[in-house]
């Protein structure tokens, strides 16, 4: 049965679980099963975790570390590799598109991943 995230434990429980559902279709029972997961992680995160000070590239790379994904997990929402390792690294921008993907599938807010653009980029 799915809870209220209230404590450090209940919250790593779902981020193993959000990983183990991570290439889920949506509408499916599992798809629905993250989506609700990654809802609970994300308000969980917001009430307990200090983000407007992330940078959006860190918040990313550090979900990415939290639920063991490679940049090849990326792919569906960023585009290829090389696509991928540009907008790691800072040279290329994320699109609004992948803004909601990776807001979506990594649980992180929205208002993380806008951020403010790095200054090479503005």
């Amino acid at each position: 049965m799915i809870k209220v995230i209230h404590n450090d434990a209940l919250y790593q429980i779902y981020l193993s679980r959000i990983d183990e559902l991570f290439d889920a279709e949506k509408g499916s029972p599992e798809g629905d099963e993250l989506e609700l997961l990654l809802t609970l992680v994300r308000l969980y995160e917001q009430e307990n975790f200090s983000f407007p000070s992330l940078d959006p590239i860190e918040a990313i790379k550090n979900r990415m570390s939290d639920l063991n994904l490679k940049n090849k997990d990326l792919e569906p929402i960023m585009g290829d590799a090389g696509n991928i390792s540009k907008i790691l690294n800072g040279k290329r921008s994320l699109t609004v598109d992948m803004i909601r993907g990776l807001s979506e599938k990594l649980g992180l807010p929205l208002e993380v991943l806008v951020g403010k653009l790095p200054k090479e980029l503005a």
